[in-house]
């Protein structure tokens, strides 16, 4: 009963550690396992299934699939519960969740008697979650994505979740449309389960995991309900059980240079801001901290390759049925680092050369012509971000991105909801919306609340896009001209916390600047004026730990504890 894998990996403390594996072996067998099956190579398989995830609605097959990969490798398959976030039901917000997600998911890996991990997650913050914990927890980890939804269709126009949810409910707004017709849509919108079949932030994740190898080659972009996401399952299982025997832990997959090709995947898919965070936090698990400064160079040398909305008009099963990721990968090899180790144990440079061939599709431009000139999104700075701010200037109006209007202040999402479509709010289309209190700290958990409404009295005038400006986030689904994730926050006495209602601010993206148009003398003013909020005297429990753990944007608003402290790497390298 010697030895350190499988069944006899972590036993629990009796003081006897015979006894102890004859206690766990004689519980197992309860469920009819014979000593044949238990002396395999155990393969955990997070269950993120929830009555209330329609993302993870294929959550049952993709486990089956798994588990029949596992054991055609000669593994011993186990699925364990872990937390499940979906987007729409999660209060305040799923991404206050995503760190008490990632600490369920490595202590249960820490915890239970595997030898590696299968990570199936699809919505929004469920995968960063899930690859933050399984990089802390060390063990060999292979993401699987439960993949995006169907179209569907509104009188004969393709619809899908959710760039489409956020147009239809702008022009309901926007008296264009009536409430039977909003009714029809909202019917219509998701036809599957599955995440969205956008690039919002769980397509863009999904890339993203592709990209750093941490998923099978292929992964990113099968819809939830086809044969080929149940066959990417089963292959994802027998693969987890190879990675065993060949130590393919995170620590030798999710280096620098993985990192480096990650982000110059998420600017050329045109991919989601919260990208930038949720690839920040991962990092920051690794001991790689991520230059924004960096980012910015290398989003200026990265064009918008994929024809997707919100910056463009295809959706997520249209860039499966054009090749997936591999022709995204091919226009940017030669900018990629083709050495970097993925989960089959080989390079990426192998993984495209062995790649089915190219052939003809309109869903990824080649380098030479994009869909947009420039990487996705533009990181700013200035007296009103000197931590930085990002624009995502793929799905930003051209004509708004060199802007300088008033700024009309909402102090946090309850006064924007009061007020934004009072008749009588003083407000142009040139102003500039300015919104403060959803950062990591003053939300808490920093809602995609960044999106801010047009006001209805300028909408039914034609109005659709205005320069925003937020501490917030916004979802990948949405377009505009946005500013998000200013920082600092201001809860934390970022400058935004100073500015007033009729203060200039100027937005030059070609500058990659965002300045508040008041003297330095009249912000110290304000800033020395200005009271402390009062702490929440009930404040107890995970609300306190995160509000007091909490980092900000730039640094992935992860819990700082949970950082490896030797963050000596900084990517991408100058």
């Amino acid at each position: 009963m010697s030895g350190s894998g499988g069944f006899k990996r972590g036993l629990t403390s009796y003081g006897d550690v015979e006894f102890s594996l004859f206690l766990r072996k004689a519980f197992i067998k309860g469920a009819g396992y014979t000593d044949d099956a238990l002396d395999r190579p155990i393969v955990g398989i997070t269950n993120t299934g929830s009555g209330f995830n329609p993302c993870h609605g294929n959550m049952p097959q993709l486990i089956e699939a798994v588990k029949r990969g596992v054991m055609l490798a000669g593994g011993l398959p186990f699925d364990f519960p872990t937390i499940s976030i979906h987007e729409s039901f999660a209060f305040p917000t799923s991404m206050y969740q995503r760190n008490l997600m990632s600490m369920d998911t490595e202590e249960q890996i820490r915890a239970l008697p595997i030898d590696a991990v299968v990570l199936i997650g699809g919505c929004d913050k469920t995968v960063p979650a899930q690859l933050m914990g399984a990089a802390s927890a060390g063990l060999p980890a292979i993401q699987l994505v439960t993949g995006s939804m169907l179209n569907g269709s509104h009188h004969g126009t393709r619809v899908g979740a959710c760039t489409d949810c956020r147009r239809y409910w702008g022009s309901y707004r926007a008296g264009e449309i009536d409430s039977d017709e909003i009714a029809a849509v909202n019917d219509n919108l998701v036809a599957s389960v599955g995440t969205c079949c956008v690039m919002g932030t769980a397509s863009t994740m999904a890339c993203l995991g592709e990209a750093l190898g941490i998923m099978l080659p292929g992964g990113a972009t099968a819809p939830a309900v086809s044969a080929d996401r149940i066959r990417m399952a089963e292959q994802t299982g027998k693969q987890a059980v190879t990675m065993i025997a060949q130590h393919l832990v995170p620590e030798r997959i999710l280096t620098p240079d993985a990192f480096e090709n990650a982000l110059r995947v998420l600017l050329a898919i045109g991919g989601s801001t919260n990208g930038i965070i949720h690839l920040t936090a991962i990092a920051g698990r690794m001991g790689i901290r991520i230059d924004l400064d960096q980012v910015d160079r290398m989003s200026q040398e990265t064009p918008v390759l994929v024809d997707l909305k919100p910056s463009g008009s295809h959706y997520m099963s249209d860039l499966h049925h054009a090749g997936g990721l591999a022709p995204v990968l091919r226009e940017l090899r030669p900018l990629l680092h083709l050495d970097a180790l993925t989960v089959t144990g080989r390079t990426l440079g192998e993984e495209l050369d062995a790649a089915p061939p190219a052939f003809s599709q309109d869903v990824v431009r080649p380098f030479d012509h994009p869909v947009y000139p420039l990487g996705s999104f533009a990181v700013l700075r200035g007296n009103l971000a000197p931590g930085g701010a990002i624009i995502k200037q793929s799905a930003a109006s051209a004509d708004l991105m060199e802007h300088e209007g008033r700024a009309i202040v909402f102090d946090n999402a309850q006064d924007m909801a009061e007020r934004l479509d009072d008749p009588g709010l003083d407000v142009r289309a040139d102003d500039i919306l300015v919104l403060r209190q959803i950062g990591p700290v003053g939300a808490p958990g920093m809602p995609e609340a960044g999106y801010i409404p047009i006001p209805r009295k300028l909408a039914r005038q034609g109005v659709h896009d205005m320069v925003r400006v937020s501490d917030g986030r916004m979802s990948g689904t949405a377009a505009g001209t946005i500013v998000l994730h200013v920082t600092p926050e201001s809860a934390c006495g970022g400058p935004l916390a100073l500015v007033r209602t009729g203060d200039r601010i100027r937005l030059s993206v070609h500058d990659r600047s965002l300045s508040l148009l008041v003297s330095d003398a009249e912000l110290a003013s304000r800033a020395a004026s200005r009271s402390e909020p009062s702490p929440d005297p009930d404040q107890r429990g995970y609300r306190k730990l995160y509000v007091e753990s909490v980092l900000q944007a730039d640094q992935g608003c992860d819990f700082g504890f949970l950082q490896s402290p030797r963050r000596d790497v900084s990517v991408p390298k100058p």
